[in-house]
């Protein structure tokens, strides 16, 4: 007896398929409605946004320095010239030794205001010229040979009338100076000999004698 084959048939899923609107076919339906759903689908991804938003486009002079770069490149390009400047030197020195010859034979003083300083000699020089000349070019108010004579005048008038010679009063002087001198003089020695006993250190006392 020979086994029939059982065939599985496929289910039948547009049965199971609701439509929104009425149809006479229902696999045909669900097939249409597929479709208006995939063409849907493809407008939505392919639609283009109303609101803008995309991130702000960007600037790269606001990011990206140039003038800045450009004096970083300036800067650096100085360090690495006095960087090799200061290298053969270096270089030099320790070929030659270290010697430095600092000495210039032709070398004279300058000095910038050399000019000016001299114009305002010369100016300084002329008006004190010109004020001498008109000092000298003054008479004198005041007689000093007439002020001479009577001074003399009344020395004469003075020695007639006083009790005592004119020399003694000069006498008198010079001996109070040298009286005041010899006081002094006498002070300093007494200052300097008369010592006090608490100045002296104990071992600078002489011994006592025994009788």
């Amino acid at each position: 007896m020979s086994e029939k084959k059982k065939i599985k048939k496929k289910p039948k899923m547009h049965r199971a398929y609701q439509p929104v609107t009425p149809a006479n076919n229902i696999y045909l339906k669900q097939r249409w409605d597929q479709d208006i759903f995939f063409v849907h689908r493809r407008k939505v991804e392919a639609a283009k946004a109303v609101i803008d938003n995309k991130p702000p486009k960007t600037y790269m002079h606001l990011y990206i320095k140039l003038k800045k770069l450009q004096m970083e490149g300036e800067r650096l390009a100085i360090v690495e010239r006095d960087n090799r400047i200061l290298l053969e030197k270096m270089a030099h020195i320790m070929r030659t030794g270290g010697m430095v010859d600092n000495v210039k034979q032709d070398y004279t003083h300058k000095s910038l205001n050399k000019t000016k300083r001299q114009r305002e000699l010369l100016r300084i020089t002329y008006e004190n010229m010109a004020i001498l000349k008109r000092i000298n070019a003054k008479e004198p108010h005041y007689k000093h040979m007439k002020w001479e004579a009577e001074h003399h005048c009344n020395q004469s008038y003075m020695m007639n009338i006083s009790k005592y010679p004119h020399h003694w009063r000069k006498e008198q002087e010079c001996y109070r100076l040298r009286k005041q001198q010899q006081v002094a003089a006498n002070r300093r020695i007494k200052d300097q000999v008369l010592i006090p006993d608490k100045a002296l250190p104990k071992d600078s006392l002489p011994p006592l004698q025994s009788k």
